[in-house]
């Protein structure tokens, strides 16, 4: 969530989910970086190297190219969703450059993408220019080359295309930092309640079918959390109904369509969704149920942005896109994360979660506390380290505001002002140069003085993971928000079950996560 909960979804929201985890380690290794050797010279039409003023790397030219107008975007496009697939396009292209850097064209180029040059940044080293608001404009880029309709939030830019150089972008961040404290005491206990009725349904279904579907009861538990926790209203009590998932999905969908795949006949495929973009009027009614019950629960979180200066129509577009897109899809993908990696680490770890978990919960008076979390390092770190292999923001942009030089491990590069720079973020916090076996998930990787050095290299929030968001940065407002409920989750997982298995697969929209078994907590 880029502005309340950077699981900031947006092509992820749909699209990440498709890498299925076969076994349990990650089957997708990083690029390592290297630069341009003996046997691999640089190109006669690269400049003579020369030695960056401040690290002695030398000055490479950067390699790729981005082919012919029309013609190059257009095949790229094809290679990144049917004749290669997504790592595959990043993977082929580092290697065949010998570099972490390159320029490539990203989708979905014509005619929906007026520009689809970017500079690719693969490693953990490179990829931290895209925080860096001194360097980089974050404007109309939380969807990348493109811009969604604004019809699609009320005729408004949202927050998460402001960049922090704007006015608005001050007011509205504030206003989703004060939803966040004024929910702050909701939290927990909201959390419990929703997720126990989650567990329980799970439980039923696993009795009478032998096995229970993750994604919609989480789906539908996410949404209703998210709406009694910060607005104090339980959406099966509205209008709304339970219609919420639902209208949101379609939302969402129209509205990253251009970056999505679906499984269809390429020759269908690519001109319905990757050539021109949906019309917003199909969704017009959808959205139009969900900005109803945001106007009338968000009354007093309204008036505080009437305070701040913010009209309660453009808070309340604001507010539903934080909500929704970017909390609610951030939790739609991380969940599901949260239990496959650890579903598929066996038994030996579901054992040392439950009791470390059992035991600082006992230690305070059998409550869940915030505090009490901060005492469970191994939990903390499984959580972490789930945000490392499995980024809910996968694709990131920023586009220079000056000439400058970005390096990689082993060269660096000019840039020059206006060009576009883009990050995959699963290859960036798998960079073999900082993560050991970084395509494997180690549950214990952020534990003790070495594990915490490594969480600066954890980005998952749209900036480190040391760091926290604040006005002048485009870090998500939600960072410890989305950390604290994916605690939560664990938290409530191994104080409920002593083990669980589950099947993992892929699905038209992203992942699908199946409880196959619960074994429940044998509790003193």
């Amino acid at each position: 969530m880029r502005s309340l909960s950077s699981l900031s979804t947006h092509y992820h929201y749909l699209q990440q989910l498709h890498s299925p985890i076969i076994n349990r380690r990650f089957s997708v290794r990083p690029i390592s970086a290297s630069s341009a050797s003996a046997a691999n010279p640089p190109s006669t039409a690269e400049k003579p190297q020369s030695t960056a003023t401040t690290t002695g790397l030398s000055i490479r030219k950067i390699p790729g190219n981005y082919g012919l107008p029309i013609i190059g975007p257009i095949k790229d496009r094809w290679d990144y969703f049917y004749n290669q697939g997504r790592d595959e396009y990043f993977k082929s292209r580092s290697q065949k450059y010998q570099s972490t850097v390159f320029r490539a064209n990203m989708p979905p180029g014509p005619f929906i993408a007026s520009n689809p040059n970017v500079i690719v940044l693969l490693d953990g080293k490179s990829f931290p220019v895209l925080f860096d608001t001194s360097k980089v404009e974050k404007r109309d880029l939380f969807t990348g080359t493109y811009m969604p309709s604004t019809n699609f939030t009320g005729g408004y830019r949202i927050l998460s295309y402001l960049d922090p150089s704007e006015p608005n972008h001050t007011k509205l961040k504030n206003l989703l930092f004060f939803l966040l404290q004024s929910s702050r005491d909701k939290v927990i206990p909201e959390f419990h309640s929703t997720f126990t009725q989650l567990f329980e349904t799970l439980e039923s279904e696993l009795a009478s079918k032998g096995k229970a579907a993750f994604g919609d009861p989480n789906d539908k538990a996410c949404f209703n959390f998210l709406a009694r926790a910060f607005y104090g209203v339980n959406p099966a009590d509205t209008k709304l109904g339970e219609k919420g998932p639902t209208l949101i999905a379609l939302w969402i969908f129209f509205q990253l369509a251009p970056l999505l795949t679906l499984g269809l006949p390429s020759f269908l495929e690519d001109p319905l969704l990757h050539t021109f973009q949906l019309p917003p009027f199909l969704v017009k009614g959808s959205y139009k149920k969900l900005y109803d019950f945001f106007y009338n629960a968000s009354g007093k979180i309204l008036d505080e942005g009437e305070k701040m200066g913010i009209q309660r129509e453009e808070a309340c577009h604001n507010l539903l896109f934080a909500t929704c897109f970017n909390s609610y899809g951030g939790m739609k993908i991380l969940f599901p994360s949260l239990l496959k990696f650890i579903g598929q680490a066996g038994v030996k770890l579901h054992k040392q979660l439950a009791e470390e978990i059992r035991t600082v919960v006992q230690s305070n008076g059998g409550t869940v506390t915030m505090s009490g979390m901060e005492q469970m390092e191994l939990m903390k770190s499984v959580v972490y380290e789930t945000l490392r292999i499995d980024p809910p923001v996968p694709l990131q942009y920023g586009k220079a505001k000056k000439d400058l030089v970005i390096q990689s491990h082993d060269a660096a590069f000019e840039v020059k002002k206006g060009e576009m720079l883009f990050g995959f973020q699963p290859f960036a916090t798998k960079d073999p140069n900082i993560f050991s076996n970084g395509e494997e998930f180690v549950a214990d990787r952020f534990m003790g003085d070495e594990g915490e050095k490594l969480l600066k290299n954890v980005f998952w929030s749209n900036g480190p993971e040391t760091e926290n968001p604040s006005v002048e940065n485009k870090q998500c407002a939600g960072k410890n928000f989305v950390v604290l409920v994916g605690r939560l989750l664990v938290v409530e997982l191994f104080m409920r079950y002593d083990t669980f298995e589950v099947t993992t697969g892929t699905s038209a929209l992203g992942s699908t996560v199946t409880l196959t078994s619960v074994k429940r907590a044998s509790l003193d």
